[in-house]
């Protein structure tokens, strides 16, 4: 009776040992989780280039040159996700965020100059654009977060994914002409215009548990999307032929930014179901 009683208790211990081995292992972040979180976002636009193209054309073409823009504030982002325990100490995560707050750059001045085969810019003319400016909004993250648990309250994590964020250009409403210290402003078609662009996400952070499922967090991110432009055809007024072009004509706009990335730094609170 002994002989066989012996090994059916150490069965039953051996098992129960590793039912309390894996109840440690369980990561306090295993499951679903949702956060908030805000800290500084930084967008950057590299240099603008446009081209302005008429038709009928007379002498009228034109090439606009913008600098490079970084602009920023504090976001607000709104993030759920799922987690898996792969192991002991690993985690594979499945997250999103959304980045709430519109980030506003400061208007710039583009300087106008004559297109190839063009010369109504004469010699010692300058023209510019002033007011243009630039709205990032709706930015939308998806990503994979593989994460490595310190202990059963503590993560450290990275995050790679898609990330997609929308840029408003707000144009200009006039166009200075200045000739020998003399300036005269001419209209110009103004509005705005939206377009969403896409990219890759990377970033960097660590959790941790304050009391039950409540947590707090610090990351960084960075998204580049490439570059940047849009197309358009304005409605040519009358006003217009103060530069050659009549409203029976056409102008097409092309315009490229030469690079789009941002990064934020994060801090806030989650909680983990």
């Amino acid at each position: 009776m002994k002989s066989k009683l012996a090994p059916i208790v150490f069965s039953s211990l051996f098992i129960s040992g590793l039912g309390g081995s894996n109840a440690y292992a369980q990561s306090s972040f295993a499951g679903f989780y949702g956060q908030v979180s805000t800290g500084y976002e930084g967008n950057q636009l590299g240099t603008t280039e446009t081209t302005i193209r008429n038709l009928p054309n007379i002498n009228t073409d034109h090439d606009i040159s913008a600098p490079s823009q970084n602009f920023g504030g504090a976001p607000l982002v709104f993030g759920l996700g799922y987690y898996w325990q792969a192991s002991e100490k690993w985690l594979i995560g499945l997250g999103a965020d959304y980045s709430a707050l519109t980030q506003s750059g400061p208007t710039f001045t583009a300087n106008f100059r004559n297109a190839a085969g063009s010369s109504s810019i004469v010699p010692g003319e300058v023209t510019t654009s002033d007011g243009d400016s630039r709205q990032i909004s709706n930015r939308f993250n998806l990503f994979i977060t593989p994460a490595y648990a310190i202990d059963k309250d503590k993560l450290v994590y990275l995050k790679a994914g898609y990330s997609q964020a929308s840029i408003q250009y707000n144009r200009t409403t006039s166009v200075t002409r200045t000739i020998n210290g003399v300036s005269t402003k001419y209209p110009a078609s103004g509005g705005s215009q939206t377009d969403s662009y896409g990219g890759f996400l990377v970033g960097l952070g660590y959790k941790q548990i304050i009391t039950g499922g409540l947590y707090g967090f610090a990351e960084g991110n960075y998204m580049n999307y490439g570059s940047a432009g849009y197309s358009y055809s304005p409605v040519l007024q009358p006003s217009n032929t103060a530069r050659g072009v009549t409203p029976a004509g056409t102008r097409v706009v092309n315009m490229n930014i030469s690079s789009f990335n941002s990064y934020q730094l994060l801090v806030g609170l989650g909680y983990a179901f």
